[in-house]
């Protein structure tokens, strides 16, 4: 059976909850964002040299049979 909890004793709760975590830095948020940004260039330009690969290697199959 669920206990029903005071919803300012929960806010408590959570308020102190969050006083216990370690916030990452400004200077640390900024690097890890700059990475993935980076790493999602790196991934579109390897998906798109790939799609294009792909691409020419089924055409040049298919033109072979005419």
């Amino acid at each position: 059976m669920a206990s029903k909890a005071n919803p300012f004793a929960f806010l408590q709760q959570v308020r102190s909850e969050t006083s216990k975590v370690t916030w990452p830095s400004r200077r640390e948020t900024v690097i890890s964002t700059v990475m993935v940004l980076v790493m999602v260039v790196f991934a579109a330009l390897f998906f798109f040299a790939a799609d294009q690969l792909i691409g020419w290697l089924i055409s040049l199959v298919l033109n072979l049979g005419n």
